[in-house]
């Protein structure tokens, strides 16, 4: 029915973060600068009297966690029921996604609480499963409202992931200070939909898991910082791409429809080397993943959430016709090449 976005108020450049964390070695600062991102939006602690920043700790991450997976979940969801032309009240299921932080209590009851949302709405929680778990959260909130007609369910992806980041010399944290930013969005579903109410409809999904790859990308527990951390494997782009062709095809067996019928595609904007691979393993042209890009050029990697904020900018732009088919895809943890069907 709808989509709304959120990120956390200061961005920075990518040569920002250089001169803040006083970042010299020239590999990591060719990781900075070259990987496709100009800035993001992150939380970061305030510069102290010396110029430099606080260490937080896991204490202050998983505070900055619940915080700001509060304020801008609450600003998407609010976003996306405007535009939806719904009242909280109507809301009868919300499920939340995130990977950044542990929650319990999990944000689904924090959320209702901090915008007092029926006492009835079910609920949600789908946690650590990282940057594909949107089309997880999605195929469950889909499934709620096909079983309850008429209902309105919300997915809310709400990742700060600027809570899971370690700040030291190696390459590994470079990679992932350099890649991932703050943000939240919400979607809005209803079946079936309202009389002469247009949107977008999903019709099916599917799971790609590579087992061989369940390492590739994982939160490790960092002793001499006493913090988790996030690991990403220099592997990873190579074996997305080389699976990402029998994760469409399962996705699109038995319907009929190959893949030179999908008119749009919204990939996860999982950083420059993964789009390049899928890109090229699939087919697709420059143009195909051209939101997918800005996204990753404007906000960086926002885990669960990138992906609904390249639909929306696709959605913005009004090229759909009714009939188009698309394709959503995510890629994360597992390693997991999560696929949707969607048609206008």
């Amino acid at each position: 029915m709808a989509l709304g976005t959120a990120t956390s108020d200061r961005c920075y450049t990518q040569q920002e973060m250089l001169e803040m964390y006083n970042i010299e070695d020239r590999r990591i600062r060719s990781v900075f600068i070259n990987g496709g991102i100009k800035k993001r939006y992150l939380t970061l602690p305030d510069a102290l009297a010396d110029g430099t920043r606080r260490t937080e700790t896991q204490a202050d991450l998983l505070r900055k966690h619940r915080e700001q997976a509060l304020d801008m979940g609450a600003r998407a969801l609010k976003a996306c029921l405007l535009e939806a032309g719904l009242r909280l009240a109507e809301l009868r299921y919300i499920c939340c996604v995130t990977s950044t932080g542990l929650l319990t209590p999990g944000l689904s009851a924090l959320m209702c609480r901090e915008l007092d949302l029926p006492r009835d709405c079910a609920r949600l929680d789908v946690v650590g499963m990282g940057c594909n778990a949107g089309l997880n959260g999605l195929a469950a909130v889909s499934n709620w409202a096909q079983a309850h007609p008429g209902e309105v369910a919300v997915m809310l992806c709400a990742e700060v992931c600027s809570a899971a980041y370690v700040f030291d010399s190696s390459m590994e944290s470079a990679v992932v200070n350099s890649l991932f930013g703050d943000g939240a969005a919400a979607v809005a579903v209803r079946y079936p939909p309202a009389t002469g109410e247009a949107g977008l409809g999903v019709f099916k999904f599917s799971s790609h898991l590579i087992p061989e790859a369940i390492g590739a990308m994982r939160f490790n527990w960092d002793e001499t910082h006493g913090k988790f951390n996030f690991f990403l494997d220099r592997d990873v782009p190579y074996v997305i791409g080389a699976n990402a062709e029998l994760a469409i095809d399962n996705l699109l067996d038995g319907t009929g429809l190959r893949r030179s019928n999908i008119a749009h595609w919204v990939l996860h904007s999982g950083g420059k080397k993964v789009i390049d691979s899928v890109r090229v393993n699939l087919g697709l042209t420059k143009h195909d993943v051209r939101h997918t890009m800005s996204v990753l050029s404007e906000y960086g990697n926002l885990s669960s959430g990138s992906f609904l904020f390249s639909m929306q900018r696709l959605l913005a732009e009004g090229v759909a016709n009714p009939g188009d088919h698309g394709i959503c895809m995510t890629m994360g943890p597992g390693s997991t090449i999560e696929t949707a069907l969607v048609q206008w």
